[in-house]
């Protein structure tokens, strides 16, 4: 028979962790909305940028770096959207700092290793930029020797922010106008509603957009004080906001992710609870039948 002690610890151990997953739920909920309106908000101007990106391309077909004051790697756009052979690819993994958010982070990885072993197949070395304390820990305690472990950013994960965003673009800028890596990848995920989102990766350098078709481009459109002026403007502006971008559709999908993971714990706590609660009751009057067998027997006894 069940120890009826034992069932009552369990229940309570079982209770506890539904009052912890309720509030994580709550917590994520409250968040969310504002990661989902942010994010949702943030989407036309991207889409805009890449709209006018695709017009000064067109616009203008050479680029040189005469003439050209560099101040620091992302000023340098001749160099970020010239392609070159990828000897060395960097990939740029954003995760969160933290766990119960379902399989969240854990899709992230592996779509990210599994390009880790593409490149090893084909002979390039991968290098890697990792977003949240998740990314950090999966590959730093991988110690492997197929990728390259490059500084990590942990802040930015929990609060996506626009400088945030051109600090880790100027980092991975220098790093490729050095010639330390070829090109680089994000791995992020699109957020598409508070029950579903999907691990993408956005190709970041060189930077590569379709140059817009001649009959797209308006004849009357002048850019001053030069195309080349404005495109020293533009190029970070884009690599910027790319991150940025990839931080709040990474940011929503984790909160989105955490909530319906902490909402099923949350029931599965319940149900655990009712079904430890019957078997508790069972074995109760179990105990009380057997002390009641016990009394009639021993009355029986002494009458005999």
């Amino acid at each position: 028979m069940p120890n009826l002690k034992d069932i009552k610890t369990r229940i309570n151990s079982v209770q506890n962790t539904k009052k912890i997953t309720k509030a994580m739920k709550m917590v994520a909920a409250a968040k969310v909305k504002k990661a989902e309106s942010t994010v949702k908000a943030s989407r036309p101007f991207s889409d805009e940028l890449l709209h006018l990106f695709r017009k000064m391309l067109g616009t203008v077909n050479e680029y040189s770096k005469q003439g050209l004051k560099v101040e620091r790697a992302l000023d340098n756009y001749p160099e970020l959207i010239t392609p070159r052979e990828v000897k060395a690819e960097g990939l740029l993994v954003i995760t969160s700092n933290k766990g119960l958010a379902g399989s969240y982070n854990a899709n992230i990885i592996k779509a990210a290793f599994k390009r880790i072993k593409e490149n090893k197949e084909n002979g390039i070395k991968t290098i890697i930029y990792p977003v949240g304390q998740k990314a950090i820990s999966a590959f730093k305690h991988k110690n492997s020797d197929d990728y390259v472990l490059k500084k990590g950013y942990m802040a930015i994960a929990n609060n996506p922010t626009a400088i945030g965003a051109s600090v880790i673009a100027e980092d991975m800028a220098k790093d490729f106008i050095e010639g330390e890596l070829d090109s680089i990848d994000i791995f992020t995920t699109h957020f598409n509603n508070m029950m579903s989102y999907n691990v993408v990766t956005w190709e970041i350098l060189p930077v590569k957009v379709e140059k817009a078709k001649k009959n797209e481009i308006d004849p009357l459109m002048t850019f001053e004080p030069s195309p080349h002026a404005v495109l020293k403007q533009l190029v970070p502006m884009y690599i910027t906001n790319s991150i940025y971008q990839a931080l709040l559709e990474a940011n929503a999908s984790e909160l989105a992710s955490r909530m319906t993971a902490m909402s099923a714990a949350s029931n599965n706590a319940e149900n655990m609870i009712n079904t430890l609660t019957v078997d508790y009751n069972k074995a109760r009057q179990g105990a009380i039948t057997n002390e009641l067998v016990e009394i009639v027997s021993g009355a029986n006894s002494v009458n005999n």
